[in-house]
């Protein structure tokens, strides 16, 4: 169904809908971070009955990359020789050593560009240059990066490596599902992860775990169905994985995006923020791909794990273990002008969504 942004006699039958299936007590991740902006900015969580908890998850890129991941791309900046590429929501993450920002402001070459093909004009250009396109995103941004890999290839450009911190969600979910520190009672999954990867990689969530999981849109109204979808599943018994967002997602994805990534990327064990090393959830480049791998190119070891700021939650709050007006420094030492940790900097952070659009308290 194709819903409108404003429908007001559909909202109205949908919180009618949600009403009547609700049962008591439930815990829904919504896995991205546009569906938590989404839900703030529309009042969502107001609407429905209270006992509907609805707790962010791991679907922030910038938020879920390790803090030694950001240094490591730091010291590569810090060679006069080398451009670094990187998205903007990166800039002001801290690191240990600072920010893009501040090593930016001390000379180092660092430049936000707004896709991955933009490396391959830079590197042209300027082809007396290293330039290194620090690559952070999930399977939406995934086939992108890939397809400017397989075009430096063809062209002949020698100059652009890729320091990948490119991460897959499904694995993500299958270590938050089996590490059962979070009660989870269903999932809002992403829609543009699921644009490329369609719905059979999230197979596992019914079958190994038991639970209802609906690939749902970004407006209002498909957040609304979505909730519904999940408490009408609870109600019959019967876990699966169905579409809400179906006039973006197709059951089998995007098979040439998929291809793409297949024919440059394979998979590697990543460390996520909070979370650990997940087996598999990572991607590295592969076969004659490899010599664009920044890893393998400037001779980088395995990061040395760095712990989180003092006092910052991040890690647990995208875990869903915590809120983020739980943190002892939200909103006080912790603000969007003073970021301490990922989630108040990027868009998508539920840190950020908080402060911004007032939850739990906080406005």
């Amino acid at each position: 169904m194709n819903l409108r942004r404003e429908d007001p006699e559909r909202a109205k039958a949908l919180l009618e809908l949600i009403q009547e299936l609700y049962k008591g007590p439930v815990r829904l991740m919504e896995v991205c971070g546009t569906h938590t902006v989404s839900i703030f900015r529309s009042g969502i969580r107001a609407m429905i009955p209270q006992g509907i908890d609805l707790i962010s998850g791991p679907g922030c890129p910038v938020c879920v990359t390790p803090p030694e991941e950001i240094e490591r791309a730091m010291q590569l900046a810090r060679d006069p020789k080398v451009v670094l590429l990187t998205f903007g929501d990166l800039m002001r993450v801290p690191g240990k050593s600072g920010s893009f920002e501040d090593l930016k402001a001390e000379g180092a070459d660092i430049r936000v560009i707004l896709s991955p093909l933009d490396a391959l004009k830079v590197a042209e250009r300027e082809s007396w240059r290293k330039v290194v396109f620090f690559a952070v995103g999930f399977e939406t941004t995934a086939p992108a990066v890939a397809a400017t890999i397989i075009e430096a290839k063809k062209r002949g450009i020698r100059n652009l490596f890729v320091l990948s911190a490119q991460r897959l969600i499904p694995p993500a979910l299958r270590a938050l599902l089996s590490g059962q520190r979070v009660g989870i009672d269903g999932f809002i999954l992403p829609g543009h992860v699921s644009v490329i990867i369609g719905k059979r990689p999230y197979g596992f969530i019914p079958r190994d775990f038991g639970l209802p999981a609906v690939i749902t849109g970004f407006e209002p109204l498909d957040i609304l169905e979505g909730v519904a979808m999940l408490l009408r599943q609870r109600k019959e018994g019967e876990a699966r994985v169905e579409i809400q967002y179906r006039r973006a997602v197709r059951e089998e994805g995007n098979p040439k995006a998929r291809a793409l990534m297949d024919e440059v990327f394979r998979p590697k064990d990543a460390r996520w923020r909070g979370i650990g090393v997940i087996p598999g959830s990572g991607l590295g480049l592969k076969g004659d791909y490899a010599e664009m791998d920044a890893e393998i190119a400037f001779g980088l070891g395995p990061p040395e794990p760095i712990p989180e700021p003092p006092g910052c939650i991040c890690g647990e709050v995208l875990q869903g273990l915590k809120k983020p007006p739980e943190c002892p420094l939200f909103g006080k030492a912790c603000t969007p002008e003073r970021p301490v940790g990922p989630c108040m900097v990027s868009s998508e952070g539920s840190c950020a969504a908080y402060y911004k659009y007032g939850g739990e308290g906080h406005a």
